[in-house]
This record gives structure tokens, C-alpha cells and sequence, in this order.
């Protein structure tokens, strides 16, 4: 019965999966290829505005940018899980908004974007 015991730990942690994808910004600026055509890296604008300090910024706010109305009034603050959700399904997240990209469906590779994004100033 000890063994019995002792192993429930054992197995009830195997249920709780590997570790947590470690984020890499490397990867990320791989990953940024995707974006890249349309977004700078830094606060001018192309196709799509700048991502330079997108992080804790509201969402349809980069200066000098023209942004869709859906995007302007979505009301969404980017951080990690906000950019996640979007990256992956932008139609999903801010219906109406106008950019031509159907999304990221690999969680990984969204979390080395995100992460990438952050290292942008």
C-alpha cells in the first residue's frame, strides 16, 4: 500500500505535462519574417504601422498611422496575452480590422514573436 502511496504523487504530476515553452527572441525575429513586409520594426509606418514600443500600447494609437475603425475602438492595451490571441486569430480578436493576415497558428512560434516584440524600442 506504501508503494501505492508513494507513487500517486509521481503520477499525478506526470499529468501536468513537459515545461512551459521558453521563449526566444531569436526564433521571434524569424518568426517577424511574417510581419516584416508590412510592419517596421521601428516607429515609422508601412503597409502596417511600426511595432517599436507596441507592447502596453493601445491598440489603433501609433502616430501618424491610418487605422481601420474596428482597430481604434477595440479598446485593447498590447501585452502578451492580448498580442498572442491576436497574432493567432486577428479576424477572431478585432473583427472588421483590416489587415490581410489570417494568423499564427503555432503557440510556440506566437510566443517568440511576442517575445521579439518586446525587445522593440
Amino acid at each position: 500500500m506504501s508503494v501505492a502511496v508513494g507513487a500517486l504523487p509521481l503520477f499525478l504530476l506526470s499529468l501536468c505535462g513537459g515545461p512551459a515553452h521558453a521563449r526566444d527572441t531569436s526564433k521571434g525575429r524569424e518568426v517577424y519574417s511574417l510581419c516584416g513586409a508590412c510592419h517596421p520594426t521601428d516607429s515609422s509606418n508601412g503597409a502596417g504601422p511600426g511595432l517599436a514600443g507596441i507592447v502596453g500600447r493601445k491598440a489603433g494609437t501609433a502616430a501618424g498611422f491610418r487605422y481601420s475603425r474596428a482597430m481604434k475602438s477595440s479598446g485593447i492595451i498590447w501585452d502578451d496575452k492580448t498580442l498572442d490571441a491576436y497574432i493567432g486569430e486577428p479576424q477572431r480578436v478585432i473583427p472588421g480590422n483590416v489587415m490581410p493576415f489570417s494568423g499564427i497558428a503555432d503557440p510556440g512560434a506566437r510566443a517568440d514573436l511576442v517575445e521579439y516584440l518586446k525587445t522593440l524600442k
